[in-house]
C-alpha cells in the first residue's frame, strides 16, 4: 500500500500510461511495444481483478500486436537510393517540410542557402525511397577519399534502422565506387550520435569537436 493504493491499482494505473504514451509514438514499431506491454499488464490486471471483459479484451490486443509485429518484422520491404542535386523542386520541398527536425539533428546543414547553390561534383546527395515512397535524404561532401556527412535524414514513419543499413552497410559500395574511403560525420545530437553506433561508426574524440568516423 502505497499513498493509499493498492499494488493492484498502481498496476492497472501503470498498464493506463503505458497504453497512453504508446499512443504519442510516431514510430509504428515503438506504438506496438508499448501498447503490447500495456495491454499485457492491463489484461493481468483485468483478470487480477475479476473483470474478465478487461482481461479478454486486452488480452486480444496483446494477440493483435504480436500479429502485426510479426508482419512488419517478415516484412520485405525495397529501397532505392537515386542521385539528385541540391536544386531539384521536389528534394526542395522535402527539406522545407521537415525543416524543424532537420535543423534540429543537423544544425550544420544550411538548407536554406541549397537552392542558391550549384551542386559541385565534391556534393554527393541522394533521395532514400522504401517501397516506392521517398524516406529521407543523404547529403555530404567529398574532401579527397572522405565524405563529410551533413545530412542523413528519415521522416518520422520510417525512422527504424533499416535505412541507414542500407545507406551504410548494404548500399555501401554505391559510396566506395564514387571514391569514398572513409565517412565523417559530425554530430552533437544524443539520439543520433547512438545511431551512428549502430552504424559502425566509431566516436573520434581527438580533436575540438567530436565526430563519428566509419571505414567503407
Amino acid at each position: 500500500m502505497f499513498l493509499n493504493i493498492s499494488l493492484l491499482e498502481w498496476i492497472g494505473y501503470l498498464s493506463s500510461v503505458l497504453v497512453a504514451v504508446s499512443l504519442t509514438m510516431s514510430s509504428i514499431v515503438k506504438l506496438r511495444w508499448f501498447n503490447l506491454v500495456g495491454a499485457g499488464i492491463f489484461s493481468f490486471y483485468g483478470f487480477a481483478i475479476g473483470s474478465l471483459p478487461v482481461g479478454l479484451l486486452n488480452l486480444f490486443i496483446v494477440l493483435a500486436n504480436i500479429y502485426y509485429l510479426i508482419k512488419i518484422y517478415n516484412r520485405k520491404e525495397t529501397f532505392k537510393l537515386i542521385p539528385v542535386t541540391l536544386k531539384e523542386a521536389y528534394l526542395q520541398y522535402f527539406l522545407d517540410f521537415n525543416n524543424k527536425e532537420i535543423n534540429t539533428f543537423f544544425p550544420d546543414f544550411k538548407q536554406s542557402f541549397t537552392a542558391d547553390k550549384d551542386q559541385t561534383e565534391d556534393t554527393i546527395t541522394l533521395l532514400l525511397l522504401r517501397d516506392a515512397q521517398v524516406a529521407g535524404v543523404f547529403s555530404g561532401i567529398k574532401k579527397s577519399e572522405d565524405l563529410y556527412v551533413y545530412l542523413d535524414y528519415v521522416s518520422a514513419p520510417y525512422r527504424d534502422l533499416k535505412p541507414g543499413e542500407y545507406i551504410y552497410k548494404k548500399k555501401v559500395n554505391v559510396l566506395k565506387d564514387l571514391g569514398v574511403k572513409r565517412l565523417i560525420c559530425e554530430i552533437e545530437h544524443p539520439q543520433h550520435k547512438e545511431y551512428l553506433r549502430k552504424m559502425g561508426f566509431v566516436e573520434d574524440k581527438s580533436g575540438d569537436k567530436s565526430r563519428f568516423v566509419k571505414e567503407v
